[in-house]
């Protein structure tokens, strides 16, 4: 087997082979290292599937590592340098800012779907820094730019490989540097998608229309999106065409979080036997915990995972009081979750300013302070390379048992906004972090009640998801209370530079 220089385990390097084979048929070698020019007229898809702890991120980054070795042009989604026909390009995608924040993490260079939909149009004198920054032409003379300042951007770039970070590096606004926003109107090449389970039927078909060459890769065992009847997009595909990661790699020291995980796949494990083998494991292992109660200060960073909507209001309502946050206002620290934007068709540009800085929906936002403008609010967007923004907010706080959600304050049009200290397991797919309190309760009521999905229990499917969702610590919480906050709400621990601009705006009086 043709596999690369860090050993894979058999099926990892079968796996590779397959997706070598499919690059080599369309004209990119990464055995041998070399491309041809694209193959029109043919669309290649492959799936590869594998639960949690299976390697599908380790195979990405090392086929990433390959292609780019191959002389491959990563697309990065904030600036796409000149390029001929023939160049052969690839872009890693995932379909919300934290997923994409977690590749990028692992040194993987990934942005978003959205990002790849709409790109950045930059104005011609600054475009020459960001080819030079590509290696494609001399260092340029700009004349508000001293050579320091250039030196700047370099090193960012080196670092980042962000043109829009190494550009701020030299002291420049993005308005200085992007004058608007198009949606792709040419196909790109190769295109990696993680995290596949979440994309329903249409991104599914406006990505292969994007890539003629599409790899996605995905966990069978997550939760498919609300519209699809349980149906994931790569079920569509023929068995020729999907790939599935059967061994599960450990770290040295097993962890006990993805042994809980993939214990889930017995069909004779119900809900009772399931919370012993949590208290079993919390007893040997503090990455487990077994939680009495829900911990306040967790949630400002990372939400309480639950299943019902009822219990994500009644649990955001009790992290607010608990903070003495008044109803008409925010305190700098609240997590919020994007849930929209709000503009007329005629803002459209501003529409893409806002997402393409990352305010999508479902991203998650720390609110840092009231903006210069009434309705205006600072941000901290997780998981974005410029996570500083300052936005018009229409931001909702939902009440128990009221159908209508309170609005403390909000501009007339702009970024929509959900309160984020607790979030349905739905949502959370895709994202994790470094500790995890899944609602117990919730997940009971649905063993309770016996529902399915695609022929698994759904509390099952649920349970694993959350536990998933955890990186370094999961809190199983059993009891319905929440515990006393250590210290107010702090955002001295978010890096980014502040933003500079106002972005959305509202209409006049």
């Amino acid at each position: 087997m043709t596999v690369p220089a860090l050993q894979l385990s058999e099926d990892q390097a079968v796996a590779y082979d397959r997706v070598a084979e499919m690059l080599r048929g369309a004209g990119v070698d990464i055995v041998q290292g070399t491309t041809e020019p694209p193959i029109e007229g043919r669309a290649r898809v492959m799936a590869l599937m594998g639960k949690a702890g299976s390697g599908k991120t380790l195979l990405l980054s090392e086929l990433y590592k390959a292609l780019q070795a191959t002389g491959v042009d990563i697309v990065s989604g904030d600036y796409e340098g000149k390029r001929s026909k023939d160049t052969r390009t690839l872009a890693i995608l995932a379909p919300t800012n934290k997923a994409a924040s977690v590749l990028r993490m692992r040194g993987v260079p990934a942005t978003t779907i959205h990002r790849i939909l709409y790109t950045p149009v930059y104005d011609p004198e600054y475009e020459k820094i960001a080819e030079w920054l590509m290696g494609n032409e001399e260092a340029p003379e700009i004349e508000d730019l001293p050579p320091e300042a250039l030196a700047r951007a370099q090193a960012s770039y080196e670092l980042h490989k962000s043109i829009p970070a190494a550009l701020a590096a030299a002291g420049l606004r993005g308005s200085d540097f992007i004058t608007g926003w198009k949606r792709r109107e040419e196909p790109l090449d190769i295109g990696f998608v993680d995290e596949s389970s979440m994309l329903d039927d249409r991104q599914f078909e406006d990505l292969q229309e994007i890539f003629p060459n599409l790899l996605i890769f995905g966990d069978p065992a997550q939760l498919a999106p609300v519209n699809q009847s349980g149906k994931m997009v790569f079920d569509t595909l023929p068995d020729t065409l999907k790939m599935e990661l059967s061994r599960i790699h450990r770290q040295e020291a097993d962890n006990p979080i993805l042994d809980l995980a993939h214990a889930l796949a017995d069909p004779q494990l119900g809900f009772e036997d399931f919370e012993r083998m949590i208290e079993d494991a919390a007893r040997r292992d503090d990455r487990v915990v077994w939680g009495q109660r829900v911990e306040v200060d967790l949630m400002a960073r990372s939400p309480v995972l639950v299943w019902r909507n009822a219990t994500r209001i009644r649990l955001i309502n009790a992290f607010r009081a608990v903070h003495g946050a008044p109803e008409t206002e925010l305190l700098a620290g609240e997590p919020l979750i994007c849930d929209g934007i709000e503009l007329p068709l005629k803002h459209r540009k501003k529409r893409l300013d806002l997402e393409a800085r990352g305010l999508i929906k479902g991203a998650q936002v720390i609110y840092l302070g009231p903006g210069r403008k009434p309705g205006f609010s600072k941000l901290h967007v997780v998981g974005a390379v410029e996570p500083q923004v300052s936005a018009a907010s229409i931001v909702k706080i939902e009440k128990p048992e009221e159908e209508e959600p309170f609005i403390p304050f909000a501009a007339r049009m702009g970024a929509t906004f959900l309160h984020g200290a607790a979030v349905t397991i739905h949502k959370a797919q895709g994202s994790q972090w470094d500790e995890v309190q899944v609602f117990a309760p919730d997940l009971y009521a649905a063993a309770r009640m016996g529902r399915t999905e695609a022929g698994q229990p759904l509390w099952k499917r649920l349970a694993y998801v959350a536990i998933t969702r955890a990186q370094s610590r999961l809190h199983w919480v059993v009891r319905n209370r929440l515990s006393r906050p250590n210290g107010p709400l702090r955002i001295d621990d978010l890096g980014g530079a502040p933003a500079p601009l106002e972005l959305a705006v509202q209409e006049p009086e």
